[in-house]
């Protein structure tokens, strides 16, 4: 069974179509790039795959379900986490927000949630500093609590919207070992401007611009992109991203 099944998917906001027959199939170990100009639907696919957005036309299944009943299987890091950095909440409330959907907004955690929320820190490293307040916390540290938060409940499905915007380099490639290590347990989409992180440690790649113009390999030719984000190939491997994305340039 797929994890992710999108057959001639539409969608339509505002009277504009963002997403135009799309078909995409995700594996039950896939680690998917999904990459794109802005404006271009990653960030709707993401939320159609969550069933936060409603197709205009076309199908989503997420392991065979409608994406609503399937929100249970699936942890979502958001393109920002917005959190005021002064307010005191430690590292490890942070994660047991990711087990409200199982004891509601109101009721107490249990020792069963606790217990999930400290093996979700210890997968990604940050067991240690379960008291520590959030906003004390490199950007990189708190994109790996964010991630714990998101896999508490023990998806089987992690999408990630951007997840590096703002971590520095060194950090970056820890957190793609991280990924690299969960992809063992839960298939993995990530939406990324980063090429050169999309080369070199996803398995996987998905163009998108309200159409998907590629998927597969994560080796582009020059047509694949130039189609995809609608520029110059010289605008989009400039500031240094390697040209092994690519399989043929000159």
């Amino acid at each position: 069974m797929s994890a992710v099944s999108i057959e001639g998917l539409t969608v339509r906001l505002d009277g504009r179509i963002v997403l135009e027959d799309v078909w995409l199939e995700v594996g039950e170990r896939d680690f998917l790039g999904l990459i794109g100009p802005n404006g271009g639907g990653k960030s709707t696919l993401l939320k159609a795959i969550l069933g936060l957005v409603k197709p205009t036309s076309g199908r989503v299944r997420v392991f065979g379900r409608d994406p609503v009943a399937a929100r249970p299987l699936i942890g979502y890091l958001p393109q920002h986490s917005i959190f005021d950095q002064r307010f005191p909440v430690r590292v490890l409330d942070i994660v047991l927000m990711g087990r409200y959907p199982r004891v509601g907004i109101l009721k107490r955690y249990r020792n069963e949630d606790i217990e999930a929320a400290k093996r979700a820190l210890d997968a990604v490293g940050m067991l240690g500093l379960a008291d520590r307040e959030i906003g004390a916390l490199s950007g990189g540290e708190q994109q790996r609590v964010f991630v714990a938060r998101a896999i508490v409940s023990d998806p089987k499905l992690l999408l990630l919207d951007e997840p590096t915007a703002g971590v520095d380099i060194t950090q970056q490639r820890e957190f793609y070992d991280l990924l690299k290590d969960l992809n063992s347990r839960m298939a993995i989409i990530m939406v990324s401007h980063d090429l050169s992180a999309i080369s070199a440690h996803v398995e996987k790649v998905a163009c998108l611009n309200q159409r998907l113009y590629y998927h597969g390999s994560k080796e582009l030719t020059e047509e694949d992109l130039v189609q995809a984000y609608g520029c110059p190939i010289v605008d989009i491997i400039a500031h240094g991203i390697p040209h092994r994305v690519l399989r043929e340039h000159r």
